[in-house]
Protein backbone atom coordinates (compact mmCIF):
# COMPACT_ATOMS: atom_id res chain seq x y z
CA UNK A 1 0.00 0.00 0.00
CA UNK A 2 0.84 3.66 -0.32
CA UNK A 3 1.12 5.19 3.24
CA UNK A 4 2.02 8.31 4.22
CA UNK A 5 3.88 8.39 7.81
CA UNK A 6 2.48 11.88 9.34
CA UNK A 7 4.82 13.21 12.24
CA UNK A 8 6.64 16.22 13.29
CA UNK A 9 4.01 19.02 13.27
CA UNK A 10 4.28 21.77 15.88
CA UNK A 11 3.50 20.79 19.54
CA UNK A 12 5.96 20.35 22.28
CA UNK A 13 6.30 16.40 21.51
CA UNK A 14 7.66 17.26 17.99
CA UNK A 15 11.01 15.64 18.55
CA UNK A 16 8.85 12.14 19.86
CA UNK A 17 6.13 12.73 16.89
CA UNK A 18 9.58 12.47 14.42
CA UNK A 19 11.30 9.73 16.21
CA UNK A 20 7.60 7.29 16.12
CA UNK A 21 7.15 8.39 12.33
CA UNK A 22 10.69 7.30 11.55
CA UNK A 23 10.73 3.51 13.09
CA UNK A 24 6.98 3.38 11.90
CA UNK A 25 7.98 4.12 8.57
CA UNK A 26 11.19 2.24 8.01
CA UNK A 27 9.08 -1.13 9.67
CA UNK A 28 6.42 -0.45 6.98
CA UNK A 29 9.04 -0.38 4.07
CA UNK A 30 10.22 -3.81 5.65
CA UNK A 31 6.83 -5.30 4.99
CA UNK A 32 6.57 -4.01 1.84
CA UNK A 33 4.37 -0.72 2.06
CA UNK A 34 5.84 2.09 0.37
CA UNK A 35 5.89 4.33 2.62
CA UNK A 36 6.73 7.78 3.13
CA UNK A 37 7.39 10.27 6.08
CA UNK A 38 5.95 13.68 5.73
CA UNK A 39 6.66 16.48 8.65
CA UNK A 40 3.24 17.55 8.48
CA UNK A 41 4.35 21.40 9.41
CA UNK A 42 6.96 21.57 7.55
CA UNK A 43 6.04 20.15 4.66
CA UNK A 44 7.87 18.69 1.42
CA UNK A 45 10.65 19.80 -0.87
CA UNK A 46 9.17 17.91 -3.54
CA UNK A 47 7.43 19.26 -6.29
CA UNK A 48 6.81 15.68 -7.91
CA UNK A 49 4.88 14.13 -5.03
CA UNK A 50 4.32 10.61 -7.09
CA UNK A 51 8.12 10.32 -7.09
CA UNK A 52 8.25 10.30 -3.42
CA UNK A 53 6.44 6.71 -3.08
CA UNK A 54 8.44 5.22 -6.07
CA UNK A 55 11.91 6.40 -4.95
CA UNK A 56 11.05 6.15 -0.72
CA UNK A 57 13.66 8.58 0.29
CA UNK A 58 16.00 8.05 3.26
CA UNK A 59 14.62 8.10 6.29
CA UNK A 60 16.37 10.00 9.45
CA UNK A 61 17.47 8.21 12.62
CA UNK A 62 14.87 7.61 15.66
CA UNK A 63 16.84 9.67 18.52
CA UNK A 64 14.88 11.63 20.51
CA UNK A 65 16.54 15.18 22.09
CA UNK A 66 16.94 15.06 25.82
CA UNK A 67 14.69 18.96 25.93
CA UNK A 68 11.72 19.75 24.09
CA UNK A 69 11.65 21.51 21.04
CA UNK A 70 12.08 25.16 20.84
CA UNK A 71 8.47 25.50 18.74
CA UNK A 72 9.72 29.16 17.75
CA UNK A 73 13.10 28.17 16.48
CA UNK A 74 10.99 25.20 14.00
CA UNK A 75 7.76 28.15 13.27
CA UNK A 76 10.94 30.46 12.28
CA UNK A 77 11.45 28.04 9.33
CA UNK A 78 8.63 28.57 7.55
CA UNK A 79 8.53 31.35 5.12
CA UNK A 80 4.97 31.96 5.61
CA UNK A 81 5.51 31.66 10.04
CA UNK A 82 3.42 28.87 9.85
CA UNK A 83 -0.13 30.04 9.90
CA UNK A 84 -0.95 27.33 8.29
CA UNK A 85 -0.63 23.81 10.23
CA UNK A 86 0.17 21.89 7.21
CA UNK A 87 3.61 22.41 5.29
CA UNK A 88 3.37 22.61 1.73
CA UNK A 89 2.30 19.29 -0.17
CA UNK A 90 1.38 17.64 2.88
CA UNK A 91 -2.54 17.31 1.69
CA UNK A 92 -1.75 16.74 -1.58
CA UNK A 93 0.43 13.73 -0.67
CA UNK A 94 -1.86 12.22 2.00
CA UNK A 95 -4.80 12.33 -0.74
CA UNK A 96 -2.57 10.31 -2.96
CA UNK A 97 -2.12 7.57 -0.55
CA UNK A 98 -4.11 4.50 0.71
CA UNK A 99 -4.07 5.49 4.12
CA UNK A 100 -2.61 8.22 6.53
CA UNK A 101 -0.45 6.84 9.32
CA UNK A 102 -0.72 9.30 11.88
CA UNK A 103 1.99 9.32 14.14
CA UNK A 104 1.75 12.93 15.42
CA UNK A 105 1.38 13.74 19.48
CA UNK A 106 -0.05 16.41 21.14
CA UNK A 107 -2.32 19.88 19.55
CA UNK A 108 -2.97 19.24 15.92
CA UNK A 109 -2.35 15.66 15.84
CA UNK A 110 -3.80 14.00 18.65
CA UNK A 111 -6.81 16.23 19.47
CA UNK A 112 -9.00 15.64 16.82
CA UNK A 113 -8.50 18.92 14.66
CA UNK A 114 -6.47 16.48 11.74
CA UNK A 115 -8.90 13.99 12.01
CA UNK A 116 -11.94 15.94 11.14
CA UNK A 117 -10.17 17.43 8.48
CA UNK A 118 -9.21 13.69 6.74
CA UNK A 119 -12.79 13.11 7.47
CA UNK A 120 -14.12 16.18 5.41
CA UNK A 121 -11.52 15.01 2.44
CA UNK A 122 -12.36 11.52 2.57
CA UNK A 123 -8.52 10.22 3.47
CA UNK A 124 -8.16 7.21 5.33
CA UNK A 125 -6.41 7.61 8.62
CA UNK A 126 -5.46 5.63 11.84
CA UNK A 127 -6.22 5.47 15.36
CA UNK A 128 -9.25 6.77 16.59
CA UNK A 129 -12.05 9.73 15.18
CA UNK A 130 -12.14 13.24 15.91
CA UNK A 131 -14.99 13.48 18.51
CA UNK A 132 -12.92 10.69 20.81
CA UNK A 133 -9.62 12.28 20.05
CA UNK A 134 -10.78 15.49 20.91
CA UNK A 135 -12.39 14.50 24.24
CA UNK A 136 -9.18 12.78 25.82
CA UNK A 137 -6.85 15.56 24.98
CA UNK A 138 -9.03 17.33 27.43
CA UNK A 139 -7.82 15.87 30.56
CA UNK A 140 -10.34 17.33 32.97
CA UNK A 141 -13.37 16.28 30.39
CA UNK A 142 -11.77 12.51 30.37
CA UNK A 143 -11.76 12.40 34.20
CA UNK A 144 -15.16 14.12 34.54
CA UNK A 145 -16.70 11.03 31.89
CA UNK A 146 -14.47 8.49 33.30
CA UNK A 147 -15.22 9.32 36.70
CA UNK A 148 -19.34 8.98 35.67
CA UNK A 149 -18.27 5.53 34.21
CA UNK A 150 -17.40 4.50 37.22
CA UNK A 151 -13.53 4.53 36.75
CA UNK A 152 -11.80 5.62 39.93
CA UNK A 153 -9.80 9.38 39.31
CA UNK A 154 -7.91 11.17 41.53
CA UNK A 155 -9.88 13.99 42.97
CA UNK A 156 -9.81 17.29 40.30
CA UNK A 157 -10.51 20.94 39.91
CA UNK A 158 -10.03 22.89 36.87
CA UNK A 159 -9.26 26.36 36.95
CA UNK A 160 -8.66 29.43 34.50
CA UNK A 161 -6.18 31.79 36.01
CA UNK A 162 -3.62 34.52 35.45
CA UNK A 163 -0.70 35.75 37.53
CA UNK A 164 -2.70 38.07 39.86
CA UNK A 165 -4.61 34.10 41.16
CA UNK A 166 -1.47 32.20 42.08
CA UNK A 167 -0.93 32.97 45.14
CA UNK A 168 -4.94 31.95 46.07
CA UNK A 169 -5.23 29.13 44.26
CA UNK A 170 -1.63 28.25 46.26
CA UNK A 171 -2.82 28.87 49.56
CA UNK A 172 -6.40 26.96 49.13
CA UNK A 173 -4.90 23.74 47.69
CA UNK A 174 -3.95 21.02 49.42
CA UNK A 175 -0.76 19.38 49.49
CA UNK A 176 1.08 17.45 47.47
CA UNK A 177 -0.55 17.81 44.46
CA UNK A 178 -0.92 17.11 41.14
CA UNK A 179 -0.18 20.45 38.35
CA UNK A 180 -0.85 19.70 35.13
CA UNK A 181 -1.97 21.49 32.03
CA UNK A 182 -5.54 19.99 30.44
CA UNK A 183 -3.89 18.97 26.88
CA UNK A 184 -0.20 18.59 27.63
CA UNK A 185 1.51 15.77 26.92
CA UNK A 186 4.79 13.61 27.81
CA UNK A 187 4.19 14.53 30.96
CA UNK A 188 5.18 18.33 29.76
CA UNK A 189 3.27 21.11 31.70
CA UNK A 190 2.96 18.26 34.54
CA UNK A 191 4.79 19.45 38.37
CA UNK A 192 4.04 17.37 41.38
CA UNK A 193 4.70 20.17 43.92
CA UNK A 194 5.03 19.46 47.64
CA UNK A 195 5.68 22.63 49.03
CA UNK A 196 3.73 25.91 49.15
CA UNK A 197 6.66 27.49 47.36
CA UNK A 198 6.72 24.65 44.73
CA UNK A 199 3.10 24.75 44.05
CA UNK A 200 3.42 28.70 43.54
CA UNK A 201 6.82 28.05 40.86
CA UNK A 202 4.57 25.60 39.05
CA UNK A 203 1.24 27.61 38.59
CA UNK A 204 3.61 29.85 36.85
CA UNK A 205 5.39 28.01 34.95
CA UNK A 206 2.40 26.35 33.63
CA UNK A 207 1.06 29.44 32.16
CA UNK A 208 3.68 29.44 29.40
CA UNK A 209 1.44 26.57 28.04
CA UNK A 210 -2.08 29.04 28.30
CA UNK A 211 -4.35 29.72 31.19
CA UNK A 212 -6.17 26.84 32.33
CA UNK A 213 -4.42 24.22 34.86
CA UNK A 214 -5.68 20.84 36.54
CA UNK A 215 -5.02 20.79 40.27
CA UNK A 216 -5.13 16.86 41.47
CA UNK A 217 -5.12 15.13 44.20
CA UNK A 218 -1.72 13.36 44.57
CA UNK A 219 -1.83 9.86 45.20
CA UNK A 220 1.12 7.77 46.40
CA UNK A 221 2.06 4.18 44.93
CA UNK A 222 3.54 2.84 41.90
CA UNK A 223 3.06 4.16 37.85
CA UNK A 224 1.47 1.87 35.30
CA UNK A 225 0.50 1.96 31.95
CA UNK A 226 -1.93 -0.41 29.88
CA UNK A 227 -2.54 -0.93 26.28
CA UNK A 228 -6.34 -1.46 24.01
CA UNK A 229 -6.07 -3.11 21.05
CA UNK A 230 -9.42 -2.82 19.74
CA UNK A 231 -11.95 -4.56 22.55
CA UNK A 232 -8.83 -6.15 24.16
CA UNK A 233 -6.78 -4.57 27.00
CA UNK A 234 -2.75 -5.44 26.84
CA UNK A 235 -0.80 -6.52 30.00
CA UNK A 236 0.24 -3.43 32.40
CA UNK A 237 4.06 -2.23 32.79
CA UNK A 238 5.05 -1.42 35.47
CA UNK A 239 7.06 1.99 35.05
CA UNK A 240 10.12 3.31 37.66
CA UNK A 241 11.91 5.93 36.81
CA UNK A 242 15.81 5.93 38.31
CA UNK A 243 15.18 9.11 39.10
CA UNK A 244 12.48 11.68 39.78
CA UNK A 245 9.18 11.22 38.36
CA UNK A 246 8.30 9.59 34.13
CA UNK A 247 8.75 13.35 32.87
CA UNK A 248 10.15 13.98 29.68
CA UNK A 249 13.43 13.04 29.85
CA UNK A 250 12.98 9.94 31.46
CA UNK A 251 10.19 8.57 28.76
CA UNK A 252 12.51 8.85 26.28
CA UNK A 253 16.22 8.48 27.39
CA UNK A 254 17.31 4.91 26.64
CA UNK A 255 18.31 3.72 30.70
CA UNK A 256 16.75 6.42 32.89
CA UNK A 257 13.57 3.99 33.17
CA UNK A 258 13.38 0.84 34.06
CA UNK A 259 10.09 -0.85 32.53
CA UNK A 260 8.79 -3.91 34.25
CA UNK A 261 6.41 -6.53 31.66
CA UNK A 262 4.36 -8.03 32.60
CA UNK A 263 4.27 -6.44 35.76
CA UNK A 264 4.67 -7.79 39.10
CA UNK A 265 1.81 -7.06 40.89
CA UNK A 266 -1.26 -9.68 42.22
CA UNK A 267 -3.98 -10.95 39.84
CA UNK A 268 -6.78 -8.77 41.01
CA UNK A 269 -5.19 -5.74 40.78
CA UNK A 270 -4.06 -6.66 37.31
CA UNK A 271 -8.03 -7.75 36.44
CA UNK A 272 -8.71 -4.18 37.85
CA UNK A 273 -6.41 -1.87 35.79
CA UNK A 274 -7.08 -3.78 32.73
CA UNK A 275 -11.32 -3.26 32.76
CA UNK A 276 -10.35 0.08 33.85
CA UNK A 277 -8.41 1.08 30.34
CA UNK A 278 -11.50 -1.21 28.36
CA UNK A 279 -13.55 0.98 30.39
CA UNK A 280 -12.19 4.49 29.42
CA UNK A 281 -11.64 2.94 25.50
CA UNK A 282 -15.23 2.55 25.50
CA UNK A 283 -16.57 5.46 27.39
CA UNK A 284 -14.63 8.26 25.16
CA UNK A 285 -15.90 6.48 22.23
CA UNK A 286 -11.81 5.49 21.22
CA UNK A 287 -10.98 3.80 18.12
CA UNK A 288 -8.12 1.10 17.05
CA UNK A 289 -5.87 1.30 20.08
CA UNK A 290 -5.24 3.46 23.15
CA UNK A 291 -2.94 3.69 26.23
CA UNK A 292 -4.13 4.69 29.86
CA UNK A 293 -1.83 5.41 32.88
CA UNK A 294 -2.70 4.87 36.17
CA UNK A 295 -1.57 4.77 39.74
CA UNK A 296 -1.55 1.51 42.08
CA UNK A 297 -1.73 2.83 45.42
CA UNK A 298 -0.86 0.81 49.03
CA UNK A 299 -3.86 -1.16 48.84
CA UNK A 300 -3.30 -2.12 45.33
CA UNK A 301 -6.38 -0.22 44.07
CA UNK A 302 -5.63 1.41 40.41
CA UNK A 303 -6.44 5.17 40.00
CA UNK A 304 -6.83 6.23 36.28
CA UNK A 305 -4.66 9.27 35.38
CA UNK A 306 -5.05 10.11 31.81
CA UNK A 307 -5.18 8.28 28.38
CA UNK A 308 -3.25 8.79 24.98
CA UNK A 309 -5.03 8.00 21.58
CA UNK A 310 -1.98 8.07 19.43
CA UNK A 311 0.78 5.91 22.10
CA UNK A 312 4.06 6.75 21.47
CA UNK A 313 5.59 3.87 18.84
CA UNK A 314 9.48 5.34 19.95
CA UNK A 315 11.87 2.55 20.59
CA UNK A 316 11.45 3.37 24.36
CA UNK A 317 7.68 3.08 24.09
CA UNK A 318 5.53 1.13 26.29
CA UNK A 319 2.55 -0.04 23.81
CA UNK A 320 4.73 -2.05 21.43
CA UNK A 321 6.70 -3.24 24.93
CA UNK A 322 2.97 -4.76 26.19
CA UNK A 323 2.08 -6.10 22.36
CA UNK A 324 5.52 -7.57 22.34
CA UNK A 325 4.58 -9.69 25.87
CA UNK A 326 1.43 -11.18 24.39
CA UNK A 327 3.53 -12.43 21.27
CA UNK A 328 2.64 -9.31 18.65
CA UNK A 329 6.10 -7.59 17.28
CA UNK A 330 6.64 -4.18 16.47
CA UNK A 331 5.56 -4.96 13.16
CA UNK A 332 2.61 -6.84 13.79
CA UNK A 333 1.95 -3.98 15.72
CA UNK A 334 1.97 -1.73 12.88
CA UNK A 335 0.17 -4.04 10.43
CA UNK A 336 -2.79 -4.61 13.34
CA UNK A 337 -3.33 -0.82 13.81
CA UNK A 338 -3.70 -0.27 9.78
CA UNK A 339 -5.90 -3.39 9.00
CA UNK A 340 -8.26 -1.94 12.23
CA UNK A 341 -8.12 1.54 10.75
CA UNK A 342 -8.78 0.10 7.24
CA UNK A 343 -12.24 -1.55 8.79
CA UNK A 344 -13.60 1.73 9.82
CA UNK A 345 -12.64 3.83 7.40
CA UNK A 346 -12.82 2.48 4.11
CA UNK A 347 -10.15 -0.33 2.09
CA UNK A 348 -6.96 0.47 -0.02
CA UNK A 349 -7.12 0.97 -3.80
CA UNK A 350 -5.83 4.10 -4.98
CA UNK A 351 -2.60 2.17 -6.28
Amino acid sequence: MKIVVLAGGISTERNVSLSTGALVCRTLREHGHRAVLADAFLGLEETDLQRLFDTLPPLPGGTIEAAAPDLDQIRALREDGGKNFFGPGVLALCAMADLVFIALHGQCGEDGKLQAAFDLMGIPYTGSGYLGSAIAMDKGLTKRLAAAGGVKTPAWRTFTYGENDIEGLASETALPCAVKIPGGGSSIGVYLPHTRPDLVAALKEALQFGNQVILEQYITGREFSLGVLEDRSLPSIEIIPKEGFYDYRNKYQPGATTEICPADIPAAAEEKMRAAALAVHRILGLNVYSRSDFILDELDEPWFLEVNTLPGMTPTSLLPQEAAVVGISYGDLCEYIIKASLKLRGTPGKG
